[in-house]
């Protein structure tokens, strides 16, 4: 456990597919408080606006419930932020890119939101310079933002050969360019060593650390399930084969969730077992007041089930078997499985590294 006030310990919403809800979003505050955990930072990537049109302004609508997720995550003493995802900015990075995402920074500064990430993710890094590059833009959006607190997430953001595969060859030296070129106070996120880490440990972050310099914030892919083989699974069990790192390996930890918001909870409940203070959390209490005793204990029933056979494993009948069962049940948590069961939860192509 950490005694660090300064370390971020919460949820990224940073997975592809059907986003949450708003509701959801703002019941996170509680839930997240509740959990002992600090923080949350807003990045789907099915929001445009943040992404392939982040020179676009947010419809009003939009903006309007952003506006009022940072102000209900402030008011619980939370650490709230977005995800901006400036889409292959350096290639070629202008004067005129830099005007439009000057002009963005000013309106997300409007949030007052604590945190900023920078997420260079999931994009081609087939450019010789990538790190001085990114480095530049950083510095300009750190000028820029009145964010406390910027965590970038390089392109290569683990060493998943994956990555290459998808996004092309890591240019020699990308990782000490980035970390030598990056302002000191500015933090990077690191998976592990897979893009979906089975376990973290403290000798498997030494190495990237000692690359980079300086601290790493982990972007945990548990319990997330937006890819096209782990979109057939839930995954229910608590977060574990991690340990409580020390501040000069991470100085920060977040999970990325499942596109289902309530049956995220139990694996976060892991999470805060790791960084909350001993008082807490009564862990099984909380999950039966906000999913409810008779799901969480049907859930609890099959979550070897629908985590390691999955919706293809099980087959339509037994699928039909516990749809009808879930269906039966009270609350968002059991209609979260029913859907699932039933395939609404579809997978985004665009997620190319299960």
């Amino acid at each position: 456990m950490t005694a660090d006030p300064e370390f971020l310990s919460g949820v990224i919403e940073g997975f592809y597919g059907r986003p949450w809800s708003h509701t959801s979003r703002l019941a996170y505050a509680g839930y997240l408080s509740r959990l002992g955990l600090s923080s949350y930072l807003y990045c789907p990537k099915s929001d445009p606006y943040l992404r392939k049109t982040w020179q676009q302004h947010w419809p009003s609508s939009q903006w309007l419930e952003l506006q009022e997720l940072a102000v209900t995550y402030r008011n619980e003493g939370l650490q709230f932020g977005v995800g901006l995802s400036p889409f292959e900015l350096y290639r070629s990075y202008t004067s005129a890119d830099k005007k439009q995402l000057q002009a963005k920074l000013t309106q997300l500064n409007e949030l007052d939101a604590p945190l900023l990430a920078v997420l260079f993710d999931d994009m081609p890094g087939d450019v010789p310079d990538l790190g001085t590059r990114q480095a530049e833009i950083v510095a300009d959006i750190q000028a820029w933002s009145s964010a406390k607190k910027i965590i970038v997430c390089p392109t290569y953001y683990s060493f998943d050969p994956v990555l290459e595969k998808f996004f092309g060859s890591k240019p020699k030296h990308y990782w000490p360019q980035l970390g030598e070129q990056l302002a000191a106070d500015v933090d990077i996120f690191w998976t592990g060593n897979r893009v979906c880490s089975d376990e973290i440990g403290c000798s498997d972050v030494e190495s990237i650390v000692a690359a980079l310099g300086r601290p790493v914030v982990l972007w945990d892919n548990y319990p997330v399930n937006d890819g096209a083989i782990r979109s057939r699974h839930l995954y229910l069990e608590p977060l574990a084969h991690r340990e409580a790192f020390p501040g000069e390996l991470v100085s920060g930890h977040f999970c990325n969730p499942m596109n289902q918001a309530l049956l995220s909870l139990p694996a976060l409940t892991g999470l805060s077992q790791y960084y909350a203070d001993e008082a807490a959390l009564s862990s099984d209490g909380f999950l039966h007041a906000v999913i409810g005793n008779a799901t969480l204990l049907q859930l609890q029933a099959n979550a070897s089930e629908f985590q390691d056979l999955g919706l293809d494993g099980m087959g339509d009948r037994r699928r039909q078997e516990l749809d009808v069962t879930y269906s039966s049940l009270p609350g968002d948590g059991a209609a979260e499985v029913a859907a699932w069961l039933r395939g609404e939860y579809t997978f985004d192509p665009a997620c190319l590294t299960d």
